[in-house]
């Protein structure tokens, strides 16, 4: 992609939201529902902490704050990683269950940005509606087994060995030939999985991972995953919110200022995804990160398992 499309033309993408052309809607209406949220839940001042824990500090939401930003420059050059990287932060912190049901808010906004920014529409509904629908269905029943069960490290633990799994896969791909392919079974299959598993533990590896391996167009990569996982985030919050009690007007206002601040770092990381950006640099990068990602992940389960 030219460095000159890096460019953000302001006067043009206001020009094409009044026209209501589906790009410059999809990603105001992404930001604006946040931003809404954001002031609709906000609980008082005097409350800013009391929803997550009475010692939680002011100063450790400012570091919550940050982490968000990076990892959404990772989401917005990437098209995933986000809730990899604030999901094992988050939950060592404040509770595992109550982290996954803040942080389903921000990715749900990425995810909806980026179907527009990638101009990711009906078409591709069309091509993979069994993928779309497999992942919904792992989402559902992903929710109802998050609102009935503790799972503890446990599943985190199991995604962090198919996080490590595909990094050593990418490692000695010298010696093994992958060919370019699409099989609906196999992407259809890692879709109900990370319906699933997002909604049980927020991490959904397999999917980016087996996108990244078969599916090598970087545009049709991020928006397509972009469209599976908006549809899964758009599932679980309404779920969550109107048949559980996951999804308190607190966690829905924490959740929207994070997606708000969010938006910086995603922001920063479609700039340096429209640049000139060397393919072999930007597979080593998701392999680095991912090998990254699943350290931190068996930092904090292996400790709890054993003892």
């Amino acid at each position: 992609m030219s460095s000159s499309e890096s460019h953000i033309d302001v006067e043009q993408f206001a020009s094409n939201l009044v026209e209501f052309r589906y790009r410059e809607v999809m990603m105001a209406v992404a930001t604006l529902a946040v931003v809404v949220g954001s002031v609709v839940f906000f609980p008082g001042f005097d409350d800013l902490s009391t929803g997550l824990r009475s010692d939680l500090s002011l100063g450790l939401l400012a570091a919550f704050v940050l982490v968000a930003i990076v990892a959404g420059v990772v989401k917005g050059m990437l098209g995933f990683g986000y809730a990899l990287i604030t999901t094992p932060i988050f939950a060592s912190v404040i509770d595992p269950t109550v982290a996954v049901a803040v942080l389903a808010i921000p990715p749900w906004m990425l995810n909806m940005f980026q179907i527009g920014e990638t101009d990711t529409g009906l078409a591709f509904v069309r091509e993979e509606w069994v993928l779309l629908l497999m992942a919904i269905v792992g989402s559902v029943l992903g929710v109802v087994f998050l609102a009935e069960f503790s799972t503890g490290p446990i599943v985190p633990f199991l995604i962090g060995l198919v996080i490590l799994g595909y990094v050593v896969f990418q490692l000695v791909q010298d010696f093994v030939t992958v060919d370019r392919t699409h099989n609906p079974i196999a992407v259809s299959t890692a879709g109900f999985l990370e319906g699933f598993l997002l909604a049980v533990a927020n991490l959904g590896p397999l999917l980016p991972a087996y996108f990244h391996t078969f599916e090598r167009d970087t545009e049709r990569y991020i928006g397509g995953l972009s469209m599976v996982l908006g549809a899964i985030f758009t599932v679980r919050i309404v779920q969550m919110a109107l048949f559980t009690d996951l999804l308190t007007p607190y966690r829905l206002w924490l959740g929207s200022v994070i997606a708000v601040v969010t938006i910086v770092g995603l922001l920063l990381g479609t700039y340096l995804r429209r640049i000139e950006i060397d393919e072999r640099r930007f597979n080593r990068f998701v392999v680095a990160l991912l090998f990254v990602i699943s350290l931190n992940i068996f930092r904090n389960t292996v400790p709890a398992l054993l003892f």
